[in-house]
């Protein structure tokens, strides 16, 4: 059976590469970014299996269903453009 990619390299899309008392590592698209608890708060008391479970929707969409965040791949770029208001 002929691959569907024809030789191209197949990576994930989207991979949580590391998860560490600061911040979760993500790599998206070939791309590394952290996110520190600081900025986003809603993974730093989230079981692994919840962080992990990520899913590139669209080019610039990421989601956690487990956790029910939704985060565009832009505001990991330009964080200072997505200021956070948290409540706890």
């Amino acid at each position: 059976m002929k691959s569907k990619t024809d030789g191209k390299r197949i990576s994930k899309r989207v991979e949580v590469t590391n998860v560490t008392r600061n911040g979760v590592w993500l790599l998206v698209r070939d791309r590394e970014y952290f996110l520190p608890y600081g900025d986003f708060p809603w993974f730093k008391n989230a079981t692994i299996g919840q962080v992990i479970n990520v899913k590139l929707v669209s080019p610039g969409h990421l989601f956690w269903p487990d956790l029910d965040v939704d985060l565009d791949v832009e505001s990991l770029e330009n964080t200072e453009n997505y200021p956070l208001v948290y409540k706890s």
